[in-house]
Formats: C-alpha cells, structure tokens, sequence
C-alpha cells in the first residue's frame, strides 16, 4: 500500500487551536503537500480573533516526526531543493514563529531533522519522558534545512547546537530539558494533555498583553525591532482620536480636524462642546 500525503487537521475548543500532522504511517514525516496545508491554516488561525493559544501535535504514538520526507527531497537537484524544499520550508516554519499567538509543541515522541524543526518554530515545547530529539541531517549528507542551525542556537546558545548537528546524534529529553531545548517534560501518553492544559493557563490571560509580549520578547531574540515598533505603532494609533477623525473626515468629504486626543477624551470633549 502506498503511503498517503497525510493532512493538517485543525480543532478548535474554548479559545485554544490544536494542528495535528496526521501521517502515522510514514512516522508524520513532513512533504511538500503538508507544508502547504500547514500554511493555509496557519493563515487561518492567524485570522480568528477567538483562538488565543495554539498547540502543534502529531498522529499515533510512535514518533512525533521522523523527519522531512527524504523520499521527496533525495530526488531533487541543488537549485529545486533550494526552490522547492528549503525555501519553502522556511517561508511556512517562520509563518508558523511569527504567528500573534503563543505556540505550543506538544512533543509526544521522538523528534528529529524537519520534525525537530517544527518544534523548535513554536515558542513553547513539552515533551514526553524517554523521548530523543536531534537534527540528524549530518549522517544524511546535508544540514539542517528549515531553521535549525538559527533557532536551535539561539535556544542552547552555539557549543550544544554545535554537538548537537555536527555529531547528528540525538539527545534524551531529560538532557534537552537541562539545555533549554524543552521547557518541560511529561509523563508518556499525557503530553497532549499537559499542552492543552499549560494552553488553557495562557489562554486565560489577557490575550492582546500575552501577544503583545511575545512581540517584545521576539526582538529580544534577534527580531526585526523596527518591524515591531511598526506595528505597535501603527495599533496605538487606533486609540487615538484623530484616527477615528481622519477616516470620518474622509468618509464624509471634509478637512480633518486633528486634537491629538485619545478616543476617550475627545468623545469627552466633544460632549462638554
């Protein structure tokens, strides 16, 4: 029997999103087709103002993923497998670290090479007892392709991520924890849960203040700080008043009549007028 391309399955329930790889029988092993549908529903979430905390699992109980595909990518040239392989795996991995929402793996078994990598793109990870992780691509021939030399430095700083890819041997989760690698460890078989649980505490914090913060504590990770200031900038405009004066001015064909008044003074002023 030919194994399937598997899918992205999105639930939603109580403000947290679950995305779950589902390809037990090719050990959810990462192909082009669920990069793509992992993208279209990242965009999705992205989108839906009630989902405040996102959890990334996978199928079975075997592994979380062995991997990308080698049978996918062992085919392609230099030039396809920076255009089609790499590349894209860096456009949906970094959608998936630049998501407004905190982010969860919920890494329930071994994790290696891409699946590794989609792991370390989230900005929390829990992982079962006894599980190992590494970025193998060494013993493969090549390296890590979809961000794991930057993201895994960045989390166990260079000598570990160095030991870690250069030997391509995996490290215990109890040693991943010590590192930094994983944030927590749970009992096999209860992973999910303890996610969906830790998701549940987050979720019931102020939501706009949580990814508010996780902006702030991204450019002190090396993000862009100017991109962010942007934003932030750009949303506190909307609690201005004069924003709400130049779209009304607009709307209504007339000059602007600028105060430099938050919303709510200048709907007080406009009352004792």
């Amino acid at each position: 029997m030919t194994p399937s391309t598997g899918s992205i399955d999105l639930t939603v329930v109580d403000c947290i999103a679950t995305v779950t790889v589902v390809r037990p029988d090719s050990l959810n092993a990462i192909n082009p087709e669920l990069l793509d549908q992992l993208e279209h529903v990242l965009a999705k979430v992205d989108r839906d103002p009630e989902i405040r905390v996102l959890v990334i699992s996978t199928a079975g109980d075997r592994v979380f993923s062995a991997g990308a595909d080698i049978k996918r990518f062992r085919v392609l040239d230099g030039a396809a497998m920076w255009a089609m392989w790499t590349r894209r795996g860096h456009q949906v991995f970094d959608r998936l670290s630049a998501l407004r929402q905190p982010t969860i793996a919920a890494v329930d078994g071994n994790a290696y090479g891409g699946g590794l990598e989609l792991a370390l793109a989230c900005d929390l990870r829990i992982a079962a007892e006894g599980v190992t992780l590494g970025l193998t691509e060494v013993t493969l021939g090549t390296l890590p392709g979809w961000g794991g030399t930057q993201r895994l430095t960045q989390l166990v700083g260079a000598p570990r991520a160095k030991e870690l890819i250069f030997t391509g041997e995996p490290v215990t989760a109890e040693s991943a924890l010590q590192w930094g690698l994983v944030n927590r460890l749970a009992p096999a078989g209860e992973v999910r849960a303890a996610a969906t649980e830790w998701a549940q505490l987050i979720a019931r914090r102020a939501p706009v203040a949580v990814q508010m913060a996780k902006q702030a504590v991204d450019v002190a990770d090396g993000g862009d700080p100017g991109l962010a200031f942007e934003g932030v900038a750009a949303a506190a405009t909307a609690g201005v008043g004069d924003f709400h004066e130049g779209l009304a001015a607009f709307t209504e064909r007339r000059p602007a009549s600028f105060t430099g008044l938050t919303t709510d003074d200048a709907t007080t002023s406009r009352r004792r007028k």
